[in-house]
């Protein structure tokens, strides 16, 4: 414990961010509420309601959030990697013998208890990531710092993806955003987040078509972190040229062995092991890094084809495809966000009221209280009660940051812009399939959608932020 512990558990504790997360608790439990009100039920004060659970669940948060206030800020720092794997093996735990949810193998169920441990292993990976990147040595420009990085992030998220809980994995994409706010060159996430969205489409488009954009954008990266636009032209140049002088040859000698797809693919991989040696000699960590990003989505491209159709669900490939205007189900794959658009859209500005929300009282709109609970938000309360909502949770966001700003360490500085992260992409993704701008993925809005594992686990996320940055405070004020 620290030397502060008699000034009390609140002592430094940042009281704007404590009071955004009340209020935001506050508002999901009030549509969770109108979402599964039944007036005909003989008890509403059952637990069997799901309102009545939640607020169950709200005062177990409560109670995990000043339990997390309690610890020293070391803890977290100490116990960083047996967290992680931990989180690791409460994931395998899940995989190998867990309960399959809507096609998802992510479940631990105790009687009429679910608990979902991937929440509780983000959580672990942020606290990891922090832990690896406030190393003394650590350096965000240096390639195998950053394949460390990487190892943290990736390992949660193959063994998230085997589960076949897709939505949730992805979150941990957001952590780029942590890269990007400790100095990783711009001129790389841009070409990671344009490979990611290769990945999506990647089944649409023709291997021809995915290498030569594959090695469009890697090339072009690297030009601008490093400024050498003539001579990486050149380099482009000669690989084409290269590949169509190979094909042109080869249908000379052996008609019909090399085609032009296969000629490229050849000679890309000899100028993969050319730039490697120039950047071994020159010193160039950056072109390691991107050729480790170009060799990385060249192995794993092929492979984009077999996951979207052996290992996504039918449900899964659907919801993509509609996303993307490739097929057209009203009633089906397309109903969901239909009827969530009808009953965000008749909230008109003022809402309907509390309980008045006919969209989600009749049971037009599935999932209403759990991964649609916005859509309670936007049909009660209106647009003006959606702007409320969204406008707590970004001050929220933004407190985190601010929070990240002022510490002192690395540690909690990093730490503080995971959760950032983690609570954006739920925020913008959740909200986002709600109104048709992001294909369906079964994400939870931040401790308003209905959920022990979901609200505790994010109660637990943030509340060591607000910890960590509890020290800081405490620091400061002494030190004066």
């Amino acid at each position: 414990m620290t030397n502060n512990r008699h000034n009390g558990i609140f002592y430094g504790v940042d009281g704007w961010t404590v009071l955004l997360y009340v209020l935001i608790v506050a508002a999901g439990w009030i549509s969770i509420t109108s979402a599964s009100y039944d007036d005909s039920a003989a008890d509403l004060l059952s637990f069997s309601h799901f309102y009545m659970k939640q607020l169950m669940w709200i005062g177990m948060a409560w109670v995990a959030a000043i339990i997390v206030l309690l610890l020293d800020e070391r803890f977290y720092h100490m116990f960083a990697y047996p967290a992680y794997l931990g989180g690791i093996a409460l994931l395998v735990a899940a995989l190998l013998f867990g309960r399959e949810v809507n096609g998802a193998k992510a479940w631990f169920e105790f009687g009429s208890l679910r608990v979902q441990p991937v929440e509780f292993a983000k959580i672990a990976t942020a606290l990891a990531l922090a832990r690896v990147m406030s190393e003394y040595s650590f350096s965000i420009n240096r390639a195998g710092d950053l394949m460390k990085v990487a190892v943290v992030i990736c390992i949660p998220l193959f063994i998230i993806i085997l589960q076949n809980d897709t939505g949730s994995g992805i979150v941990l994409g957001s952590f780029l955003f942590v890269l990007y706010r400790e100095g990783l060159n711009k001129w790389l996430c841009i070409p990671v987040l344009l490979i990611a969205a290769l990945f999506i489409v990647s089944f649409l488009l023709s291997p021809m078509t995915l290498l030569v954009t594959l090695i469009l954008v890697c090339t072009l990266s690297e030009a601008m972190m490093n400024g050498q636009w003539r001579s990486r032209l050149v380099f482009l140049a000669a690989v084409m040229l290269s590949a169509i002088l190979l094909c042109l040859v080869m249908a000379l000698i052996a008609p019909g062995t090399l085609d032009l797809y296969h000629s490229l693919l050849t000679t890309t991989l000899a100028a993969v092991v050319f730039a490697a040696v120039y950047a071994y000699r020159s010193n160039l960590a950056n072109i390691f890094i991107t050729l480790g990003l170009f060799v990385g989505s060249l192995v794993f491209l092929p492979t984009t084809d077999y996951i979207f159709n052996s290992i996504l669900k039918q449900h899964q490939r659907d919801r993509i495809l509609s996303f993307l205007g490739i097929i057209s189900d009203p009633l089906g794959t397309d109903y969901n966000v239909n009827q969530a658009k009808i009953a965000i859209g008749s909230g008109n500005f003022w809402g309907k009221g509390f309980l008045e929300g006919t969209q989600i009282k009749y049971g037009f709109v599935p999932e209403k209280h759990t991964d649609f609970i916005f859509c309670t938000v936007g049909e009660e309360w209106g647009f003006l009660g959606s702007v409320v909502v969204l406008t707590l949770l970004c001050l929220l966001i933004l407190r985190l940051m601010r929070m990240g700003e002022r510490q002192q360490e690395p540690f909690g500085r990093i730490y503080c812009y995971c959760v950032a992260a983690i609570l954006l992409f739920h925020v913008l993704v959740n909200v986002g399939m709600t109104i048709g701008l992001m294909p369906v993925m079964g994400i939870p809005l931040p401790f308003m959608s209905y959920g022990g594992s979901s609200l505790i686990a994010f109660t637990i996320l943030l509340f060591i932020a607000v910890r960590l940055d509890a020290s800081t405070r405490q620091f400061s004020v002494h030190k004066l």
